[in-house]
């Protein structure tokens, strides 16, 4: 029960204002629900506020197929495109929760308690959460849901005002102790002041909750901003240095990417929608599991350790044929299969588990840590600290396996054990529990549908087989003849490889350019195509360009 009027129906003429009306104090509702939500984050991190945990549920649910589809629609921006669609969603929720309240409150603001119940369980289902890490939610849900209930009444107040106006009469407001007569006397339409109180207090809330989610979210990242402690870090040299790549690793080819990639193009592929904060003055690392002795190390301890230089090249396993999730880096970190044998790894462990600030886990074969190859814990890149995105203070890699069964970034947890006892994240979700990298090339100039000038044309792209290495590339025009490429420098298996062909382009016209490499061990990469799940993309790559 209630004790305001219910509005009359409005005439045909009026309705579609009374709905945009009704549809924007549920979008105020909902500024206002966010922007509480933003500084109940200032609290718990910015991993809780509540568009970010819907958020990351979302990502953890969401079925393989679908987030294939979005890398491979999207690409790095898979995730602002997310985050896109939830606001979107909010919205159009929010305007339903906005007509609702104004015929059934009750209903309006339910609606705004069911997003914050969902916010709340979202942000609890992430692991390593705690209690309090529900609060934005419920604050934002809480918020929204008083908010849409009082302007639904202003709403209300301000339609039966308006419907008691007779045509052709305008109704007075007396103020208290006020007679109104006269020709000079002070006139206010009733119903005019209502709507105006309903449209500055929707504006106002709009506003209000738009400033505190601004000010919340910059109040956050400055209290968790870890710039400064990674500027302060500083790095050890390395027990042995290696020596500079030498030139001839690249090909003088204009348009070739360069060998080393730098840090701020390098490629981005997780699941984190804001990238963990760590400060390495409170960073630990936990190994644990099959061991006989556990070991908690600090960040000064790791940086202690006789660091390792380590060329590598990078790649995961969402790259389509041809495409740029792959780069190469100078890494520098403490070498990862002393550190194991140090805690003594116990017999019958096969698998090494490593674990993100954010949750994500990893798992690599145990043995091929051990088998030889300069697995790290990597602590700098090309030069300089870890990037916050890729994973400052501290990563894990493994050569010769994709990303997500080999580097951990944000890594803060080792664990020794067994496949049979426990299936990592990637491979909850079906894809191959090994990741072993395929033999993979790509053509990079001319770029897709270049016009060439007829006469000689340099082809040149990159190959890798990390940890086999590229013994050959293949290069062949319009189905013809394989002709090899010219191979630059061999700076390592774990290294790709660049090339360049010339190609007398001497027909005008359209013609499909196609590339293949063999491995050290003499495997031809395949022909035919396969999709990156579950196991990683196959197939050649080509181009098409046109002679003139």
């Amino acid at each position: 029960m209630t004790d305001e009027p219910t509005p009359p129906a409005a005439p045909p003429r009026h309705r579609l204002l009374r709905t945009a009306g009704a549809a924007g104090i549920g979008l105020a509702s909902a500024a206002a629900a966010l922007g509480a939500g933003e500084l109940a984050a200032y609290a718990t991190g910015a991993p809780t506020a509540p568009v970010i945990a819907v958020g990351s549920a979302a990502i953890d649910l969401t079925p393989t197929p679908l987030k294939e589809y979005a890398v491979r629609t999207f690409g790095t921006h898979d995730k602002a495109v997310l985050l896109g669609g939830i606001y979107l969603t909010m919205a159009l929720l929010a305007a339903l929760a906005g007509l609702l309240a104004v015929r059934r409150p009750a209903v309006g603001a339910a609606v705004f308690g069911a997003f914050g119940a969902l916010g709340a369980w979202a942000a609890l289902s992430r692991p390593g959460a705690a209690a309090a890490d529900c609060v934005p939610s419920l604050v934002a849900g809480l918020v929204g849901a008083t908010a849409v209930l009082l302007l639904a009444r202003l709403f209300r107040r301000a339609l039966s005002t308006t419907a008691t106006d007779r045509p052709g009469t305008e109704k007075t407001a007396e103020r208290p102790g006020q007679e109104q007569h006269g020709p000079g006397a002070a006139r206010q339409p009733v119903g005019s002041t209502d709507r105006r109180t309903v449209l500055v207090a929707t504006a106002g809330t709009l506003a209000a909750g738009a400033l505190a989610g601004v000010g919340g979210r910059a109040l956050t990242d400055r209290r968790y901003d870890v710039t400064a402690a990674r500027g302060a870090v500083r790095l050890p040299a390395p027990a042995e240095p290696l020596s500079p790549l030498p030139a001839a690793v690249h090909p003088n080819v204009p348009g070739l990417p360069p060998f080393t990639t730098p840090n701020a193009d390098f490629y981005r592929v997780d699941t984190a929608l804001t990238i963990p904060r760590i400060d390495p003055r409170e960073w630990t690392l936990r190994i644990h599991g099959l061991v006989d002795r556990p070991q908690l190390l600090t960040f000064d301890e790791l940086l202690r350790e006789p660091l390792e230089e380590l060329d590598y090249t990078l790649s995961c396993v969402s790259n389509e044929v041809g495409g740029p999730y792959v780069g190469t880096a100078r890494w520098l970190g403490a070498p990862l299969p002393a550190l194991l044998r140090r805690a003594g790894v116990r017999s019958g462990a096969d698998q090494l588990v490593g674990r993100s600030k954010d949750g994500m886990t990893i798992g690599t074969p145990l043995e091929s840590v051990l088998d030889g190859r300069r697995a790290l814990l990597a602590v700098a890149m090309n030069g300089e600290a870890l990037p916050l995105a890729h994973g400052f203070p501290c990563r894990s890699l493994v050569p010769g396996f994709y990303g997500y069964t080999s580097a951990t970034k944000w890594l803060v947890d080792l664990e020794v054990t067994t496949f049979a006892a426990f299936d990592p994240y990637w491979v909850r979700r079906g894809w191959d529990r090994t990741g072993t990298v395929r033999t993979a090339s790509r053509i990079e100039v001319p770029a897709p549908f270049a016009k060439v000038p007829a006469g000689e044309v340099t082809v040149a792209g990159t190959a890798w087989a990390t940890h086999r290495g590229i013994a050959a590339v293949e290069v062949r025009i319009d189905e013809g003849p394989w002709q090899q490429a010219e191979l630059a420098a061999d700076a390592g298996p774990d290294l790709w490889r660049q090339w360049s062909h010339r190609w007398a382009a001497a027909a005008p016209g359209t013609h499909r350019i196609e590339v293949r490499a063999t491995d050290s061990s003499g495997a031809v990469q395949p022909e035919q195509r396969t999709t990156p799940f579950p196991a990683g993309a196959t197939g050649w790559h080509s181009t098409v360009v046109t002679v003139h």
